[in-house]
């Protein structure tokens, strides 16, 4: 904390603090890149690039302007048509992307544009962008549900990914009600273009292609066609495919650079969960976990309490640390405990994923916040005033998934991964 504290880098204050307990209890140093290394020695983050990858080539393909039109045609019409068209488009994507910032820094951006050209308040589109966004480590494939998994291997992947569906599309119709209330308070109108029935043909025939991707991913892990990882691979090919062959607008020039853009994001993350999985060697061995879990057991608390004690934990730690990192360092010492309280491990998970994803939307350390300003060209501070309506609605339905398990594991149930 002190070092966050100071603007180090969230990757390198965990190194800090782990090389700071080494020295300091007499541990070996050689442990530190021994578990540098072992924790990125995992077979499944093998998917964590490729799924960076499939939506960089998804988004060099225009595919948000594809399914932007897509979703136009069924929403646009409604009152504030523009923001229910930029929620049902950044929900399309989440099922490709797995990550909140290629969400905003994709269709959200085109979004945000076309919005303030409608004479929304830049400031809402921003806001509204930013608040849709959580969606992409919610709705499978998530980088955040992977990573997960290795931090607490007991809980089963495929059914976390299959878990985040119905929350997911419930925080999109949350936040759908909360566009229609101001849409309608600040008179924001529907989109006045008519659209014929070839219109709507066409429009869904070139949608297809990329409505396929998240159907085909979901759809072999569930199977068994394949694992998670291989489905990231496949998602590489079927992107590249569908951009060079279907839609024609990926160019060969563009993939270096593509490449580049990927490298570089998947090298932020693994740095993390390198320098996490030497930080969690340190807690373990100082028995920090096993105590913390023997003092909250011994409470006696009701498992919906400590999950409302966890998610007051959680929005405020989400606050300074984006959501990868507090996956790492928390979710081994909060999983076993909760599974003790015989609360769902998938419903546990969920419930840690959408808090420290909403925190991607809270200042100082919002990542959102600093990526749709930008692009909205509005200052951080009028943005954020947009925002609390939309934070509010989130928080209500995390309190709903605390109180209704059934939310995440109803549909795992369906595929028999309960």
């Amino acid at each position: 904390m002190a070092l966050l504290a100071l603007g180090v880098p969230v990757a390198f204050s965990l190194g800090g603090a782990t090389i700071a307990a080494i020295v300091y209890g007499h541990l070996p140093l050689i442990a530190l890149p021994k578990y540098l290394f072992s924790g990125i020695d995992v077979f499944a983050l093998m998917a964590v690039p490729f799924f960076i990858l499939t939506a960089e080539l998804m988004t060099g393909g225009s595919l948000s302007e594809v399914l932007l039109r897509f979703a136009s045609q069924f929403v646009g019409r409604f009152r504030g048509g523009l923001g229910h068209t930029n929620i049902l488009t950044i929900t399309f994507f989440s099922g490709i992307s797995g990550s909140a910032l290629a969400d905003a820094a994709g269709p959200g951006a085109i979004m945000i544009r076309m919005m303030k050209k409608d004479g929304y308040l830049a400031e809402y589109a921003a806001a509204l962008t930013a608040a849709v966004s959580i969606l992409g480590p919610i709705i499978p494939p998530s980088i955040s549900m992977i990573i997960y998994a290795i931090a607490y291997p007991d809980i089963n992947l495929v059914g976390l990914l299959i878990a985040g569906i119905v929350p997911g599309i419930v925080i999109a119709i949350a936040m759908a009600a909360i566009n229609h209330s101001i849409s309608v308070r600040r008179n924001y109108r529907g989109l006045n273009e008519r659209l014929s029935a070839s219109d709507y043909l066409r429009n869904t025939w070139r949608a297809l292609p990329a409505l396929v991707l998240p159907v085909l991913i979901l759809g072999g892990i569930a199977s068994g066609a394949f694992t998670p990882t291989e489905a990231s691979v496949v998602a590489v090919f079927y992107a590249l495919f569908a951009g060079r062959v279907i839609y024609r607008t990926l160019t060969w020039p563009m993939l270096p650079s593509i490449l580049a853009r990927s490298a570089l994001m998947t090298a932020a993350v693994l740095i993390i969960v390198a320098m996490s999985a030497a930080f969690a060697w340190v807690l373990t061995i100082s028995r920090v976990p096993q105590e913390l879990t023997a003092f909250i057991v011994d409470l006696k608390l009701s498992p919906i309490a400590f999950l409302l004690a966890v998610n007051l934990l959680l929005l405020a730690f989400g606050i300074f640390i984006e959501p990868l990192p507090g996956i790492v360092v928390l979710v081994p010492i909060l999983a076993p405990i909760a599974h003790a309280l015989g609360i769902n491990d998938l419903q546990f998970g969920i419930v840690v994923i959408v808090n420290l994803t909403m925190g991607m939307i809270t200042p100082p350390v919002g990542g959102l916040l600093f990526v749709t300003s930008v692009v909205a060209k509005v200052p951080l501070t009028r943005m954020v005033r947009e925002l609390w309506p939309f934070m509010w609605a989130q928080i209500a339905v995390l309190i709903v998934l605390s109180f209704i398990p059934a939310l995440s594991t109803w549909l795992p149930g369906v595929f028999g991964y309960l």
